[in-house]
């Protein structure tokens, strides 16, 4: 099969397509064709190994010179082609779509994904727009709970037009919070559209001067003290900021989810740094989203040969929304 593949740590140029032998499901899993995947910031963390700090903390993904898997991807939507033994969830010929952990492999033809990591597809969003659910849906819905985010409650959500972003802007407009978004200003229309009620030009003004029950940081950009200062005292903040690549560094936004447990020890206001396991809330983001409640927004669609590329352009120009790679039509 054809695949998107590493051999070493390094920018998109260190990705070929190549041929590489088809995946054999084991126990308890099942082989997927592939029909589309998504790119997500863990990508290009996996791609350079960056911070060289998760090469300590993270052994399962990152190894000494390349990524433990030499093919990427998390997110992927696709067709059931064969069950490995002990697989009885689906059936050969189920649409299926989820996000395939640690061990990677989506930017292929074929996966093999252990089949609790999977639910049904709804017949009513493409394999692009299932794609672009999985990973970046479940962490906008775990953030948002760490948040504490309510009804009637003010939330910021720093970097709201990212994948994640944009999911957790709809999410809190749904669950009927007044929330304030920060972005560039090309995509503060954009995140009027998805149901936030204020929205700042990060480029213009920075952080909003005022306090938020919850604030959410995707961006990693910010120092911790701007962000604690936008949290009201009985709030919450949670850190989550992928950060962008600067050609290779220690702790990258590491250090600022560090420096925010610390902070968190003094109680108030509360530091949440939350971490999920692949799977984690995949079908209630996937019913919202069947229901129309939460609504992927892809930038654009690349095909498998131009997944180095597509990332490339998540680090220099930050997406709006998510970068989909069509395998197959």
């Amino acid at each position: 099969m054809k695949a998107i593949r590493q051999d070493r740590y390094g920018g998109p140029e260190v990705l070929a397509l190549s041929e590489v032998p088809d995946p054999v499901p084991g126990p308890g899993e099942v082989l997927v064709r592939v029909h589309a995947a998504s790119v997500n910031a863990a990508d290009w963390h996996i791609l350079r190994g960056d911070p060289y700090l998760a090469r300590l903390v993270a052994p399962a993904v990152f190894g000494r010179h390349g990524p433990r898997s030499p093919v990427g991807g998390h997110d992927v939507a696709g067709v059931v082609e064969a069950l490995g033994p002990g697989a009885t969830r689906f059936a050969v010929g189920d649409a299926v779509l989820g996000d395939v952990g640690d061990g990677g492999g989506a930017f292929a033809e074929l996966v093999s994904v252990g089949e609790s990591l999977l639910v049904p597809k709804p017949a009513s969003l493409s394999f692009e727009q299932a794609a672009a659910l999985p990973l970046a849906g479940t962490t906008a819905l775990l953030l948002l709970r760490s948040a504490e985010v309510r009804e009637g409650s003010s939330v910021l959500i720093v970097g709201a037009s990212g994948g994640v972003g944009t999911y957790a802007v709809q999410l809190a407009a749904a669950w009927g919070a007044e929330v304030t978004a920060v972005c560039s200003a090309r995509n503060m229309e954009q995140a009027r559209a998805l149901g936030a009620t204020h929205v700042v030009d990060r480029t213009r003004t920075g952080l909003p001067a005022e306090r938020y029950d919850s604030v959410v940081d995707l961006a990693g950009r910010y120092r911790l003290r701007d962000l604690l200062r936008r949290t009201a005292p009985e709030g919450v903040l949670v850190l989550s900021g992928g950060g962008i690549s600067e050609g290779g560094s220690l702790v990258g936004p590491m250090g600022l989810m560090i420096a925010g447990r610390l902070a968190g020890l003094r109680g108030r206001p509360r530091v949440a740094v939350p971490t999920a396991r692949a799977g984690d809330g995949l079908a209630e983001v996937v019913a919202l989203a069947a229901a129309g409640t939460l609504r992927p927004v892809i930038e654009r669609t690349v095909a498998l040969a131009e997944v180095a590329a597509a990332i490339e352009h998540m680090e220099r120009e930050h997406t709006r929304g998510k970068l989909v790679v069509t395998v197959q039509a």
